[in-house]
Parts: C-alpha cells; sequence; structure tokens
C-alpha cells in the first residue's frame, strides 16, 4: 500500500534580508511553490559581503544612535574555507575572476550576484526597503511593516503566512568589560569598523581576540604598525610571547587592566604603553523588528528556544531564522535550513509536536550546560556541526528528497 500524498499548500512568506540565507531562502521558497517578497535595507543582494570603506560614527558601537552601517567586511578579507566549501550544493562557487583558493570577499559578492540572477531572485527583493515591525497579527497571521525612502508613505504595512528572519549577526558588536577603561586616554574601535591598516601607522596596538578575523587583522596591522600585541583567552603558556615570523607581534594572555598613562596590563604580568585597542571580540545577536511576546529571547546571545536552530516551538512554523549557527560551513547550511523550512510550510513534511520540540530544545540545552559550554557559545557549531549539521540534519535532508 502507497502511502497517500501530501496536501501541499503555497504560502505567502516575507523574507528579511538579502544576504547569502536571504537568497537561497527565497529560491527555496519559491521551488516549493510559495509566494515570496524579500525585503533588504540595503541597495544591492549580498548582506555583510558588501564591502564599503563606510565605517560607523562610533567606532565601538555603543551609541545606539549612531550610523549603522551592515558590513563588518576588511578590504584585505579573503575566505577561511576553500572555494569549493562556499558555494550552494547544486550551483558551483565562483567563475574563478579570483582563481585563488581561498578567494576574497569581491568574488563571494559576486557569487551571490550570479546566484540572483540566474535563479531570477531580484523581481523577488524590495531593495532599500527596512522592516521596522514584524509580529503576530490576527488569525494567525503575521505583521510586516516597512518603510523604504521612496515610498510616498511613512510605513507600510503588510499581512504574511509566515516570517522567515535572514538578517545576519554581524552588525551590533560585543565588548568585554575592561578594568579601568572609562579612564584610558587611547584609541579604541570593534573590527566591525575596521577596513584598512593605514591609520595604525607606527602606534602600538592591542588587539583583542584570536578569531579568524582577529589573525587577519593583526597580520594586516602588523604590516605598519610599530607594535602589535594580543590578547587571546586560553593561550598555551609555551605559546606567549614573540611570534615566530613576525618581529612586531607578541601573543599575551587576556588584559588585566588598563591606565590612565596609557598603559595596557596583561594577565601575563607584562604592561605596554599603547596607542590603540581593537576589539576582535564577536557579535550580538539582534531583531529590533521582531515581535514575539516573549517566545523568543535573546539571551547572553543565545537566541531561544529554537528547535534545531531555526523554529520556536510555540511560533513555528510561521517564525523561522536561517543562518544563526557560527563557526560553520555556512551556504550549504543555509541551503538545507531553507529546504526544510520551505517544505514544512507546504505540508510537504512536518515538523515534531510542539512538546517534543521543546524536549529536544531542553535536552540540548542540559547538554551544554554539562559540557561547560558558556550560554553565549550556544549557536557555536564548530566540531558539532559534523554532527548537527551533517547527521543531526540527516533525517532533515531524507525529508527533502
Amino acid at each position: 500500500m502507497s502511502s497517500a500524498v501530501p496536501l501541499l499548500t503555497a504560502r505567502h512568506v516575507a523574507v528579511i534580508g538579502a544576504g547569502a540565507a536571504g537568497l537561497v531562502a527565497a529560491r527555496e521558497l519559491r521551488r516549493e511553490g510559495h509566494g515570496v517578497v524579500v525585503f533588504e535595507r540595503g541597495e544591492q543582494v549580498g548582506g555583510t559581503w558588501v564591502y564599503t570603506p563606510e565605517v560607523e560614527s562610533d567606532p565601538l558601537g555603543w551609541d545606539p544612535s549612531r550610523s549603522i552601517v551592515h558590513s563588518s567586511l576588511y578590504d584585505s578579507l579573503r575566505t577561511n574555507l576553500p572555494r569549493e566549501c562556499m558555494g550552494f550544493r547544486d550551483y558551483r562557487f565562483g567563475k574563478r575572476r579570483d582563481s585563488r583558493r581561498f578567494p576574497g570577499h569581491r568574488e563571494v559578492l559576486m557569487y551571490l550576484q550570479d546566484f540572483a540572477l540566474d535563479f531570477e531572485i531580484l523581481e523577488l527583493v524590495r531593495f532599500e526597503t527596512e522592516v521596522v515591525f514584524a509580529g503576530l497579527g490576527e488569525g494567525g497571521k503575521w505583521r510586516v511593516t516597512s518603510k523604504s525612502p521612496h515610498s510616498d508613505r511613512d510605513s507600510v504595512d503588510e499581512i504574511y503566512d509566515a516570517v522567515i528572519v535572514c538578517n545576519g549577526h554581524y552588525v551590533q558588536p560585543r565588548l568585554p568589560h575592561i578594568p579601568g577603561i572609562n579612564a584610558w586616554p587611547g584609541k579604541q574601535m570593534h573590527s566591525h569598523n575596521y577596513r584598512t591598516p593605514e591609520p595604525f601607522q607606527d602606534q602600538v596596538v592591542v588587539l583583542i581576540g584570536s578569531s579568524a578575523s582577529a589573525v587577519d587583522i593583526s597580520r594586516d596591522v602588523a604590516t605598519v604598525a610599530k607594535e602589535v600585541h594580543i590578547a587571546a583567552r586560553s593561550v598555551e603558556e609555551d605559546k606567549l610571547g614573540q611570534m615566530p615570523g613576525h618581529e612586531n607581534m607578541w601573543l599575551h594572555s587576556m588584559i588585566d587592566s588598563v591606565h590612565e598613562d596609557g598603559t595596557v596590563v596583561f594577565q601575563d604580568g607584562i604592561a605596554v604603553r599603547v596607542d590603540f585597542i581593537i576589539h576582535c571580540t564577536g557579535y550580538k545577536y539582534d531583531f529590533p523588528f521582531l515581535e514575539t511576546n516573549g517566545e523568543v529571547t535573546v539571551d547572553d546571545n543565545r537566541v531561544g528556544p529554537l528547535y534545531k536552530h531555526v523554529f520556536p516551538p510555540g511560533l513555528a512554523p510561521w517564525l523561522s531564522f536561517v543562518g544563526l549557527p557560527w563557526k560553520v560551513v555556512p551556504f550549504p547550511m543555509f541551503e538545507l535550513q531553507s529546504k526544510w523550512i520551505a517544505r514544512i510550510l507546504s505540508n510537504r513534511i512536518a515538523l515534531p509536536s510542539k512538546e517534543e520540540m521543546a524536549e529536544d530544545i531542553e535536552a540540548f540545552y542540559s547538554s551544554l550546560e554539562a559540557s561547560g559550554t558558556p550560554k553565549r557559545y550556544t549557536h557555536n557549531m564548530g566540531i558539532l556541526q559534523v554532527l548537527d549539521v551533517c547527521l543531526g540534519l540527516c533525517h532533515i535532508t531524507v525529508g527533502l528528497q
């Protein structure tokens, strides 16, 4: 006896953001027969891959009234994944305009532009249109309010069956607490506002962090700076000190304190007179437009509760998120998440019950706590992506066949 074929339903879906996640979400939704509108506050597709030399008016990102620049790219940035891992599964990455194995950011943007053209996604995108509100309306529908400088109205309200959030998470800086920082006289910036090394000519620079951007920026700055001192967590003691291959770069433990005379004191006891601190300390998830009546919160950078980092049980499947996990192979992950969402919305496949999803989330949170993983690393896949993306999503990909 053959199983019954599900009755497929087309939905009216709002996608927030036209970066890599939003573009592939739009493609998968349309492939599944849904109606799609993509809201993009910028002038072109690409999201964080759109480079601009512009920086924010507040280099640290503290001031909520600052001029916000969406991109965090620096001019020298290259992918830290080989080009073979950078594309979507059925659309090979790049036409080798930049033939390096780890190409520059411009090649990634051109790939996304090609993708949008070849799959005719541009016709779905409303450019220079910012979503200022997305929340539940009457009858379980979603009300989306947007504004655009090209509209003769202050804002536009529309109703959608579902909302997919693809707004990225490289805009709102995370900054550490450093004793004495308010009295320290030097300059500071978050890496979000780093573009080129020239402003650091002949400066003594401290760079906080050990992520990929910290490694890139420290090497970039070292080409012009007098000294570069890197403050990182969990550094093995035998690695501290001058870094091999660099005459002007040193690795330290974290900063202990900073002082009014410009001195930075590290936990390893070394003190250095410093001109500039660059914070390569990551970002905060931020959804200022989203109203969920408490169903989704951001607590110490944990967005939750979310089933498989995508669906909040209390609002599934009508609200979903694409692209929250980090330290991942991003584009294939965006694609799998989008296929899953599109086919759940059409009734081709089904989610577990609300109770089952909640139990799964609680078990995941308990496993993080048992392993000593801080809450802020909830969406850090790292080595877990082998399990969570390749194996943990196995049941998803089976349903996508």
